[in-house]
């Protein structure tokens, strides 16, 4: 990891840098939260494989909106790390994509375990701060 990497601002007042460690651990932490929620389960017979966020967006009306706010986590936690603005509003751009179209019944359902946001977040923090996944 690079100074670059370890000190980007997004514009906040945070001043603290953060080491390749704090950051490999906060990695390993969001990407296991992004398998829970995108691919924590496999469909019998298929290689297909769904998470705790599809399940609960089949839930009418709230289930969406709560697994939006669960998946806002992580671009929390890439905002700590002081990623450039760009890489927040295109990891925000996933998140609002995904629950707005899990709305819409069995389509947007689909849509949700197909398109695995979390999991596509987390990917897109690893490429910035050059790790692989583990």
């Amino acid at each position: 990891m690079t100074y670059a990497h370890a000190t980007a601002g997004n514009g906040s007042s945070h001043t603290a840098s953060h080491t390749a460690e704090d950051i490999a651990h906060r990695l390993r932490r969001v990407r296991r939260l992004a398998w829970i929620l995108d691919a924590a389960f496999r469909l019998p017979g298929t290689r297909f494989r769904v998470g705790v966020d599809a399940i609960v967006g089949l839930l009418p009306v709230g289930g969406s909106a709560v697994m939006g706010l669960v998946s806002l986590y992580i671009v929390w936690e890439a905002w700590r790390l002081r990623v450039p603005t760009r890489l927040l509003a295109r990891m925000i751009g996933n998140v609002v994509l995904e629950t707005a179209v899990d709305t819409v019944p069995i389509a947007g359902d689909l849509f949700d375990a197909a398109f695995k946001a979390n999991l596509r977040n987390v990917a897109l923090l690893e490429q910035y701060f050059g790790h692989t996944a583990r």
